[in-house]
């Protein structure tokens, strides 16, 4: 017998998780939900479900700035497929949430059905984008230049670019991946370094050139 699918609903507003919930009760194989209010019990939820099929990923979450999640995360779990839900639906948002690895896109106004049909495509190995969504190249060159250099930092490296723009000093993120604070110096260099910029502030800046800080969500 085929054990059951475990889906990680993270989002902050419950009435939304609900009817994410809704939605996936009724697919087949009647999967596992965990729900996640915010984005650190998101992370612990994908570390603790080690096995999870998937992440449904709201993109304005306390904790986290926008597609900044979506890099940490995918950085993190590289094996767990994330999909954006979120009302920011717009292409250029869609394109770049795509390029930073979302294995989807499913917009917050989405009927049940929709919702149920971009899950159904996803866990069969597709990516699933909104009906009329289509896919070209980033219009903004700079942020082409700029996706291309975050797809070249490291998994831990994304993590601490992550916190850096959430505010958080080199001694906490040591805290919170328990490495020494002369490791994340280390890493906050070679992201300078890899992303062309003089200083972690510079480094925000630019990662909130991509949309990181949508206003709804």
């Amino acid at each position: 017998m085929a054990s059951a699918l475990t889906i990680i609903i993270a989002d902050d507003h419950p009435l939304f998780r609900g009817a994410l919930k809704q939605a996936l009760t009724g697919m087949d194989g009647n999967p596992d939900i965990v729900e996640a209010g915010d984005f650190e019990a998101a992370r612990k939820a994908a570390e603790t479900n080690s096995n999870a099929d998937l992440l449904l990923l709201d993109l304005a979450m306390p904790g986290v700035s926008g597609l900044s999640g979506l890099i940490s995360l995918r950085a993190e779990f590289q094996s767990l497929p994330v999909v954006i839900v979120s009302a920011s639906d717009d292409p250029v948002t869609i394109r770049r949430a795509l390029d930073l690895g979302a294995s989807g896109f499913i917009s917050k106004s989405a009927s049940i059905e929709d919702i149920r049909e971009g899950i159904a495509s996803v866990l069969a190995g597709n990516i699933y984008t909104p009906g009329g969504y289509v896919r070209g190249p980033e219009q903004d060159n700079e942020v082409a230049d700029l996706i291309a250099r975050l797809r070249t930092l490291t998994p831990q490296q994304s993590r601490v670019l992550a916190m850096l723009a959430e505010g958080l000093l080199n001694k906490q993120i040591a805290y919170e991946l328990g490495v020494s604070e002369a490791t994340i110096k280390a890493h906050v260099s070679a992201i300078l370094l890899k992303l062309n910029v003089d200083s972690r502030t510079q480094a925000v800046i630019q990662l909130g050139k991509i949309g990181a800080a949508q206003a709804a969500a």
